[in-house]
């Protein structure tokens, strides 16, 4: 097939690309300054924040206008804290203390970490009303299940990421919170009327446009009432339609990665998935994570074919194309414009000081904000202090066991740390299979400790469930759960912890409230 090399140069300002390892290879470079939009990084690009600044900074040599875009969500979501934990809460936590003004500070604060390690692009905030409690990709991505207060918390997410000179992306439209399956496996429906949209799923992105955010992500959903048959990222009533003509939306629409199920399944490949997007209305095209050369050229011929044989308007490249410049031109004018970022407030974090951490908060909410501290890492631990929920007389001794139920993890988390581990110094973890033992080996192993028992949605699977319903009846035990709350509470626990998230700054309070031995600092453990 011949292509047009004027077309394929046009094709590659509406990709974003990606590679592997923390450099990037001579070809990425090579398209880049070819004219390919940008790249998405993914953990494996992030050794260290100052690893970090020399390969974005190496990318902007290339070309400075380029887009370096990254996942950076806060709380179960980090690509900058993917080795140890991210030093922020995420979304559920900042809904359960529902205070705007906390919100709009922690994620300025993420903006700054990011602009100091040369990202202008963040694909956050999530903005999903995640009204599905077993919804297996947004959980704690969310601020919530109240279409009010996630919209109110999408406005200052957008607001404190943009004050950084960092550019936001609201996430997943038209709504991924009603989802019971992930889109990265299979195509989800949300089979529900348009009305019900608009009351439930819509508001936060309303809310995030009126924000000024510079970008939206598109879903790779099926929602009939809308998008018909197909996803919502090729759908043009959906982006079009709604998202441009109704809500007056004028910034980029970036889709998710288009290596998922849920697009490349749909339209038979990732090229011919980019063809679908553009046509529909999408500006921005995130391949996905597992790419190489060949794979982009693929994807920029096939849509510079499809230019060229009328299957896509030219006028419609053109049109993304140029959207996608001016977005450059917004970052690389507020990278010039920002102040500079205090390195303070940078991730990973540093060694944190314990020896004078302020006891927990009873329910998410307490100790309103008075003067938020300028350090990113105490910050983050202020957030999650408020948003620690504590029921009961947790059964804290110097020494107890700690038993954390093993877990997986979403395509979109990644395999990121969590749990009390960095912060128990000489306490006890052992890391268990709800499957594989029961809750009378565990307090034979306890040897008269009482014993803390540590999960994400422990609720939701009948086997952990079950046994730590029969070890609270039978033995003092603490439940700190890290994942989506819900209201099941094993009867006889001593305590309940919610965290609403597993960020390190969460691991951290619930240390703190379940008054394990403080060691005068900890080094995060990466594992």
């Amino acid at each position: 097939m011949t292509v047009d090399p004027g077309l394929r140069r046009l094709a590659l300002r509406t990709l974003l690309a990606a590679f592997p390892g923390p450099s990037a290879p001579d070809w990425a470079l090579d398209l880049l300054a070819d004219g390919l939009a940008g790249f998405t990084l993914f953990g494996t690009n992030v050794d260290s924040v100052d690893q970090l600044s020399r390969l974005t900074a190496r990318l902007r040599s290339v070309r400075s206008d380029a887009l370096i875009a990254i996942d950076e969500e806060g709380g179960d979501v980090t690509r900058l804290g993917h080795r140890t934990g991210s030093p922020y809460p995420g979304n559920s936590a900042l809904g359960a203390v529902d205070d705007v003004e906390l919100t709009r500070l922690v994620y300025a604060a993420m903006g700054r970490d990011l602009a100091a390690a040369g990202v202008n692009l963040d694909l956050a905030p999530t903005v999903d009303v995640n009204t599905a409690a077993e919804n297996p990709i947004i959980g704690t991505r969310s601020f919530g299940a109240d279409p009010a207060l996630v919209a109110r918390h999408s406005a200052a997410a957008v607001t404190g990421l943009q004050s950084a000179g960092v550019a936001a992306c609201a996430k997943h439209f038209p709504g991924h919170g009603a989802t019971v399956t992930d889109s990265h496996l299979e195509l989800p429906t949300v089979d529900e009327p348009i009305d019900v949209l608009r009351e439930r799923d819509l508001p936060p992105f309303a809310a995030a446009v009126a924000a000024g955010t510079r970008a939206v992500m598109s879903a790779h959903i099926r929602v009939p009432a809308l998008t018909g048959d197909g996803p919502a990222t090729f759908s043009r009533a959906a982006l079009e339609g709604l998202l441009r003509t109704e809500f007056g939306f004028r910034g980029v629409i970036v889709t998710d990665a288009l290596e998922m199920r849920g697009a490349a399944g749909a339209a038979g490949g990732i090229p011919q998935a980019a063809v679908a997007a553009l046509a529909a209305g999408a500006d921005l095209l995130c391949i996905g994570a597992l790419v190489d050369q060949d794979l982009v050229l693929a994807v920029a011929d096939e849509v510079a074919a499809a230019a060229g044989d009328g299957r896509l308007a030219l006028v419609r490249l053109e049109q993304a194309a140029d959207r996608n410049s001016e977005l450059a031109s917004w970052v690389a004018h507020a990278r010039a414009t920002s102040p500079s970022p205090d390195p303070r407030s940078t991730a990973p974090r540093p060694a944190v000081s314990l020896a004078a951490a302020p006891p927990a908060a009873t329910s998410p909410g307490a100790a309103p904000l008075a003067a938020a501290p300028v350090d990113g890492v105490e910050l983050g631990l202020l957030a999650a202090r408020r948003a620690l929920l504590v029921e009961g007389e947790p059964a804290t001794a110097a020494d107890p066991l700690v038993v954390q139920f093993m877990s997986g993890h979403s395509i979109a988390e990644g395999k990121i740390p969590w749990g009390l581990r960095p912060f128990l110094g000489s306490v006890e973890q052992i890391d268990v299979i709800a499957t594989e033992i029961t809750a009378d080996e565990l307090i034979e192993l306890a040897a008269g400790r009482p014993i803390v028992l540590v999960g994400r949605r422990v609720h939701q699977s009948s086997v952990t469930r079950d046994l730590a319903e029969k070890l609270s009846a039978a033995w003092p035990t603490t439940v700190v759960e890290m994942g989506w709350p819900s209201p099941w509470r094993p009867d006889g626990a001593k305590g309940f912890l919610v965290t609403h998230g597993a960020s390190l700054a969460s691991a951290q309070v619930a240390a703190e409230a379940l008054g394990l031995p403080r060691p005068a600092s900890v080094e995060p453990i990466d594992y």
